[in-house]
């Protein structure tokens, strides 16, 4: 592996241990500090996701224009500001503000980073560099529940101290970030246009995988951790539950290379676990049944990523990689924002176990299509095979 390549696992590794570690406790500060109703966690979801939905085009624009070590190193600064404002927050419009910041932030993460390993890497190797990638970001979100128990029960740490504490070890990565933009690629492929987004209109059934896979785990992200502490579990407790969630995501990111082998028929398990994850969260009443969900939902949501990007890339022209991959986020974040926009008020309307409810239906018919159209959901090398 280059040094380019281990500068961008590490800073995965830190944006995702800082993820971890105030992630899901944020939706329990915002319901047991603030007050927030899950209607009003729905809204904080959304205004985290919504600017997934748009800006990772323009950041995909840019990445074929400019340093993508740079664009990075932004995206590094306006997530640790968002984060560290959280520990000033008294009100919930406060909260989604900050929170719009963080989805900003992580157009400015994500696609770069992408863009960077997919630059750095052959065919051959792609799908396990970017596994790779974002094995190392979960084993840090893995890893920061671990360190919230820690701060939480032996140090007695406030929510809102904990929130500057994971500032400050978000924005160690900016060195990082800014080893990797003086040996960054600056390229000039196609002039700024728009229309080159139209390549995502070939993979349908992709988007519509993808749209159910985030939007299950945007309620997962947003929502989840305040419908546990209703079904009695502590914060340590849920803090558990999200690591034992960190561990399937890095299992599964670890045998991903092996499994693109077999791109259709995992991408079906995927859907498939998710939708049992689902249905399990309805019917479970103790944390070893919540965890097997998790370890479940784990699985699905972190095979979907790499396998559906090589899909995407490898069918896709080379000069408007950058530009693609920016797309490819943007459904991601309709996705997620679509989670908890229709979580929250199912929620605060029908019951706690609803949203659950209604993704299992469709989890059950994505999985239909998915076995019709699994000769679609191949790679192109894979299909030449």
């Amino acid at each position: 592996m280059n040094r380019i390549l281990i500068l961008v696992n590490l800073t995965g590794l830190i944006i995702g241990i800082s993820y971890g570690l105030h992630g899901p406790l944020l939706p329990i500060f915002a319901k047991n500090v603030i007050g927030a109703s899950y209607s009003e966690l729905g809204l904080i979801g959304l205004a985290n996701f919504i600017p997934y939905m748009f800006i990772p085009i323009f950041v995909g624009i840019l990445l074929d224009r400019f340093n993508n070590g740079y664009l990075l190193s932004l995206g590094v600064v306006i997530n640790s500001a968002s984060i560290y404002l959280l520990s000033i927050a008294h009100s919930v419009p406060e909260i989604m503000s900050f929170r719009i910041m963080t989805g900003v932030a992580h157009a400015f993460f994500w696609p770069p980073c992408e863009s960077i390993i997919s630059r750095e890497s052959t065919e051959k190797n792609r799908v396990k560099n970017i596994s790779w990638f974002t094995m190392f970001f979960v084993l840090g979100f893995m890893i920061g529940p671990l360190l919230g128990t820690v701060f939480l029960e032996n140090l007695d740490l406030s929510y809102r101290i904990l929130f500057q504490v994971t500032a400050f070890i978000l924005a160690t990565s900016l060195v990082a970030s800014l080893l990797v933009s003086r040996r960054g690629k600056k390229e000039h492929h196609e002039r700024f246009s728009f229309s080159s987004l139209k390549e995502m209109k070939k993979f349908p059934e992709v988007i519509i995988l993808l749209i159910f896979c985030t939007s299950s785990f945007g309620i997962i992200l947003s929502i989840y951790p305040a419908f546990l502490n209703d079904k009695g579990m502590s914060d340590t407790d849920i803090l558990l539950l999200y690591f034992a969630f960190g561990v399937s995501r890095v299992i599964s990111l670890a045998l991903a290379g092996k499994l693109s082998r077999k791109t259709s028929q995992t991408l079906i398990s995927a859907t498939l676990s998710v939708t049992i994850g689902l249905a399990l969260s309805v019917v479970s009443d103790s944390i070893i049944v919540f965890g097997v969900a998790l370890v479940l939902m784990g699985f699905g949501f972190s095979i979907f990523f790499p396998l559906t990007l090589e899909i995407i890339l490898s069918k896709t022209r080379k000069g408007i990689s950058g530009k693609i991959i920016g797309a490819y986020e943007t459904v991601f974040g309709i996705g997620w924002a679509i989670g908890p926009t229709l979580g929250g008020p199912i929620t605060q309307a029908f019951g706690a176990d609803a949203p659950y409810i209604a993704f299992f239906v469709i989890g059950i018919g994505v999985t239909v299509l998915a076995v019709i159209y699994r000769n679609r959901l191949e790679p192109r090398r894979l299909q030449q095979i």
